[in-house]
């Protein structure tokens, strides 16, 4: 009789829905610094800013008139907006394409055992310590046209001097290039923490299997590299879209506009111009599309993380 009570009471127990435990009140309040921190830097500047999108304020005055949807249609009626736009998803793409396949390159070839890997990795990690707009004046002096480096190259060799950035069809790419350079090692180190988290064992069992380095790479190390390629994707795409202090060192955006990014633009329209309600415009737009690319990347490579 006492074992079926027994039993009951161990049957009563598992149904008993468990209770959630409450956290305390005080946990709560540690957020409250982080919040006003992020309402005050950020949520409240950018509501201001989608405001002053809708004035013609010209970023000094004390006052200013509501002019609606005029910026706005302003905005898609400048053709050097779409200039900017061309150039910022050109940076943003192009550096994100090369950042990737760069990072995983080298993550991969210094994941084996070779001599004067940590070494190599500082070297390879160093730019990103440095500040950008430090990192373009570098190469800045290895571009230019009066005693640049590469030009010194060329003298020597006998040929003739080149204009580089001056060259829309140049300036544009070597931002690229640059910008690749400085925060290729970001990607190198997710790239190789993602690696050195994959099993040994499934490699043994594939070359037991008899599968080539091309079909382990393939079938083995890229899908389980996929939330790696998701991380550097996202954050690529959104510091490329965002690039600013390269290019004001290299090319300050010219030769007239022509390697202008929306921040550039946006740089330019606020302090030179006084324009500061189309600046605003500007931003909003630039908003908008960083996150519907970004979020657009986040879901298409979580999906591919699922399906791996």
């Amino acid at each position: 009789m006492s074992e079926l009570v027994a039993r009951r009471k161990v049957a009563v127990a598992k149904k008993a829905p468990k209770r959630k435990e409450k956290k305390p009140s005080s946990l709560w309040w540690m957020y409250t610094p982080s919040l006003v921190i992020v309402f005050l830097f950020i949520l409240y500047p950018f509501l201001n800013g989608i405001q002053l999108s809708f004035t013609n304020w010209n970023g000094f005055s004390q006052s200013y008139d509501w002019v609606g949807l005029d910026q706005y249609k302003r905005m898609l009626t400048d053709p050097t907006t779409w200039l900017v736009v061309k150039n910022t998803l050109l940076y943003g793409m192009g550096s994100t394409i090369l950042q990737n396949i760069i990072g995983l390159l080298y993550a991969l070839l210094l994941n084996q055992s070779i001599r004067m890997k940590a070494i190599t990795r500082t070297v390879i990690y160093l730019p990103v310590i440095i500040s950008p707009l430090i990192i373009g004046y570098i190469w800045y002096f290895f571009f230019a046209y009066q005693g640049g480096a590469l030009n010194d190259v060329l003298l020597f060799l006998g040929l003739e001097k080149i204009n580089a950035l001056a060259n829309p069809e140049w300036n544009t790419w070597i931002i690229v290039f640059v910008n690749t350079y400085q925060y290729v090692g970001v990607a190198m180190i997710i790239y190789l923490a993602g690696l050195q988290s994959i099993s040994k064992d499934y490699y043994e069992a594939a070359q037991i299997d008899g599968a080539s380095s091309l079909q382990q790479f393939k079938n083995i190390t890229l899908p389980l590299l996929m939330p790696s390629i998701t991380i550097n994707m996202v954050l690529n795409i959104i510091g490329g879209l965002k690039l600013f202090d390269v290019i004001i060192a290299l090319t300050g955006g010219g030769p007239g506009n022509a390697s202008q990014s929306m921040s550039t633009f946006m740089y330019d329209l606020y302090f030179k111009r006084q324009d500061a309600g189309y600046a605003a415009t500007q931003g909003v737009f630039m908003a908008i599309i960083i996150l519907i690319l970004s979020l657009a990347a986040l879901v298409y490579f979580r999906r591919k993380e699922v399906e791996a």
